[in-house]
């Protein structure tokens, strides 16, 4: 089977005095997680579409997705208490509600990346379905990563990263507490366990929402392309 899991857990501590986490925060005339949501939807493959959030803001999240949201692939999962664990909580609701099969794969993605692209989800589902991890981008030579990098000194970055569940499970639980602590990156995960992680193209206009400014430029594209 074939998932996606949103990762909604982040505080959005770098968008200033706002009265709510970033992924909620209106871009035009919907929430910021709802137009990445609908992204997902488009694409059939998808077996079932996990949104992963803290857990104060279960409650907020089913309610906007049930304003507009109609696919019922789409249920509502609590996170962790950082961004590793908060995507090991939609592995393990993969785990207890689907069971996980040897050939299941996930697609993961920032909620706060509304332009991400079908042509960049499909590069991630047809790239994981031969591999066990992917990366949108991070530095690396012959399509191979070859180093994973803290993402404070990297001037782009982007996600979807794409897993074979068995093979990050696995990757996860071989690695030591102090290995666990230094995680900046989720395909980290399989890079320090000794899987190769390979690389699919991103796009420029695929960035994250982090600050007002970020904002700001969202809302003008939005503007823009209605």
């Amino acid at each position: 089977m074939i998932y996606a899991q949103i990762l909604a857990g982040g505080k959005g501590t770098r968008m200033g005095n706002v009265p709510m986490p970033k992924q909620f925060l209106l871009l035009a005339d919907k929430p910021i997680l709802i137009h990445t949501i609908e992204k997902f939807t488009l694409e059939s493959r998808f077996d079932a579409i996990l949104v992963v959030c803290p857990a104060d803001w279960v409650s907020h999240t089913e309610d906007i997705i049930k304003k507009y949201i109609t696919d019922e692939r789409v249920h509502v999962v609590i996170g962790g208490a950082d961004r590793n664990e908060t995507l090991m909580s939609g592995i393990n609701y993969i785990q207890d509600h689907y069971g996980i099969q040897d050939d299941d794969v996930v697609v993961t993605h920032d909620a706060v990346r509304p332009f991400i692209t079908q042509r960049i989800i499909n590069d991630n589902i047809v790239a994981v379905l031969e591999n066990k991890a992917i990366d949108t981008i991070v530095r690396g030579t012959n399509d191979q990563v070859t180093d994973i990098p803290v993402r404070s000194e990297m001037y782009q970055g982007q996600t979807p990263q794409s897993f074979h569940i068995k093979t990050l499970i696995d990757s996860y639980n071989a690695l030591s507490s102090e290995q666990k602590a230094s995680l900046s990156d989720s395909c980290k995960i399989c890079s320090l366990a000794g899987q190769k992680v390979s690389l699919v193209r991103g796009e420029n206009y695929n960035f994250k929402i982090t600050t007002p400014f970020d904002l700001r430029v969202a809302s003008a594209l939005v503007e823009k392309r209605s």
